[in-house]
């Protein structure tokens, strides 16, 4: 088993980053929705994939990753839908890259990030060994 939290400084940056690459170099998704994508510092830290022109983002950096993050459709004329987290939800369109870059932010999980390195059992065991932050009430 991995134990994501230790790997992230060695090798998960390293992982989230060729993740990256691979959606550039895989040429479905649109060059604007990925810079914008990118751009986003909460985003740059997850492990990107593609479907059918979609982009997706994952909590962790193997397969199969996870659904619990909101995706973004290509749609007619430029535009995007978001959808998500599950396929049989549907968040919304969006006229712009940056419109559905923000929608997805607004639903992301929480602490969401940087991508556990390993699988989403592995991610899953290690949340819950790992004891919730108590909110500050002071």
């Amino acid at each position: 088993m991995h134990d994501g939290a230790v790997n992230w400084n060695s090798s998960g940056e390293a992982l989230v980053e060729a993740g990256w690459q691979a959606v550039r170099d895989d040429g479905r998704v649109r060059t604007e929705l990925l810079e914008a994508a990118y751009a986003e510092p909460r985003l740059r830290q997850l492990f990107p994939w593609t479907g059918m022109g979609e982009l997706h983002f994952s909590r962790c950096t193997e397969k199969r990753w996870t659904w619990d993050i909101p995706y973004i459709q290509p749609a007619a004329e430029g535009t995007y839908w978001v959808s998500g987290p599950l396929r049989t939800e549907t968040v919304g369109p969006a006229a712009t890259a940056q419109e559905a870059i923000a929608m997805v932010i607004g639903r992301l999980p929480a602490h969401c990030g940087p991508a556990f390195v390993g699988t989403p059992e592995e991610l899953a065991a290690h949340e819950a060994a790992t004891p919730n932050p108590q909110p500050d009430r002071g």
